[in-house]
């Protein structure tokens, strides 16, 4: 073990972005100490991390092809170059509309149950450049994984995209054939998709693309329909995912699904969203009760528009995902990666925060501070790293500790106090004393 321990700091009313101070030197724990300690347990592992990373949207695609070329990949290295940038692998897209899309759409003409108009030159415009931009800016560790906001108009209750309804049980099995009819229309771009997850927030009804599905009409579709269908089309290996929506209705959705064998073998995990709440004991109460099923963060922001300055942005996803991975998340996914100067476009007016704004009228990009508190565990925790043991003697820090598969263990640290706050390090009997500024979070580096 290095007696040096790496410090990657960012910081309120610093020039501090992920910036690299001077590092802690590790002393014999000879003296003693009890207090102001964050221990590290690195012979405790808990779950595995898949990746980190945002979702390709329409309105981002739209937005960063307003840009010029030079900011474009500004762009795309800040976010997926892993030395320069900050990591990401995962990626989150669409299937038909979304809110952030420019209207709505799908790919299949009105009445067209056998699906023989199917066609993704929409998503050929924009959507997959950018994909592709992505992905080869992050090399073979690039996963991609999709979700719908709505069936066609026509196979639901209420006759359109936006507004809730339900999907009609007559098209059932057509809707899981779109499922597979995407993804082999995808592969056929060179575009692998890795994962699915059944309908974005299945209990909302929005006025923008929505879908209502009952824990037992979810449970049932995936048994009866998209599970066999992906078995059918030699798709078994796309992960399936349920719920997509809030924290706070995670075990229930979960008991139902998971409970019911021959839909529980098709499932992977279960996505969730934050917009109600911590809630992370109830991620570890799927974890206790299922522990076979992973649970993935599919989608934050800050809604009401662009937040531009904020820091309280950058604390509220920096306390997210410590307690999220606190909790046994293994994989996490931003929404929008880029959103022009208004938060959008959103073709229902539902603007909000992205971690970089592109400001289309200047040509300029602005980093958010909740990019920079990201990417303090996206760039430091990689695919394949591990959870590990540890403990803190204030809940003033917010603290988590991972192993990554090249033996560096990451250590989080979060301060959201107006005081600066004091800790030592204590790992394998070595002491390292530092301290953290107010309204700051720092990444900690043991090799």
């Amino acid at each position: 073990m290095s007696k040096i321990v790496r410090v990657i700091q960012t910081a309120k009313d610093t020039t501090d972005r992920l910036t690299e101070k001077d590092p802690l030197i590790f002393l014999p724990d000879t003296s003693g100490v009890e207090s102001e300690l964050i221990n590290i347990y690195d012979d405790l592992e808990y779950q595995e991390m898949e990746g980190f990373g945002g979702a390709l949207t329409e309105a981002s695609a739209v937005t960063i092809a307003k840009l010029s070329e030079a900011k474009q990949k500004e762009i795309i290295n800040a976010y997926f170059e892993p030395e320069h940038g900050i990591g990401y692998t995962l990626c989150r897209s669409h299937i038909q509309s979304c809110d952030f899309s420019l209207g709505n759409y799908a790919y299949v003409e009105e009445g067209d149950a056998e699906l023989r108009s199917f066609d993704i030159s929409r998503d050929q415009e924009s959507i997959i450049p950018l994909i592709k931009n992505a992905a080869a800016a992050v090399g073979e560790d690039f996963r991609l994984f999709s979700s719908p906001w709505s069936p066609p108009a026509f196979m639901k209750t209420n006759g359109q995209m936006n507004g809730g309804g339900a999907l009609k049980p007559e098209y059932r099995e057509a809707w899981a054939n779109m499922f597979v009819k995407y993804i082999q229309a995808y592969a056929a771009e060179g575009i692998d998709i890795w994962a699915v997850s059944v309908q974005n927030e299945a209990k909302a009804v929005q006025i923008w693309d929505s879908c209502l599905y009952t824990a037992e009409e979810e449970k049932d579709f995936v048994r009866d329909y998209l599970g066999p269908a992906l078995e059918q089309a030699g798709l078994a290996h796309v992960k399936v995912m349920i719920w997509d929506h809030n924290k706070e209705r995670v075990y229930d959705r979960a008991k139902v699904a998971f409970e019911d064998q021959e839909a529980s073998k098709y499932i992977w995990g279960i996505c969730f969203h934050w917009y109600s709440g911590d809630h992370f004991e109830a991620l570890s109460a799927v974890h206790d009760r299922f522990p076979d099923k992973k649970l993935f963060f599919s989608e934050g922001c800050q809604e009401g528009g662009v937040h531009l300055g904020s820091w309280n942005t950058g604390e509220r996803y920096g306390h997210d995902i410590i307690g999220n991975l606190n909790n046994w998340m293994s994989s996490w996914t931003d929404w929008n990666i880029v959103l022009d100067e208004q938060g959008g476009p959103n073709h229902v007016g539902n603007y909000c925060d992205a971690p970089i704004i592109g400001d289309t009228k200047n040509d300029e990009i602005i980093f958010e501070s909740s990019f920079y508190y990201i990417g303090h565990f996206s760039k430091y925790i990689r695919p394949g790293a591990k959870r590990i043991g540890h403990s803190k003697y204030t809940d003033k820090l917010e603290t988590t500790a991972f192993r990554n598969p090249d033996g560096t263990i990451a250590v989080i640290v979060m301060n959201r106090t107006e005081q600066e706050l004091p800790f030592t390090l204590r790992f394998r009997d070595s002491l390292a004393e530092n301290m953290i500024p107010a309204h700051a979070i720092q990444t900690l580096l043991i090799k």
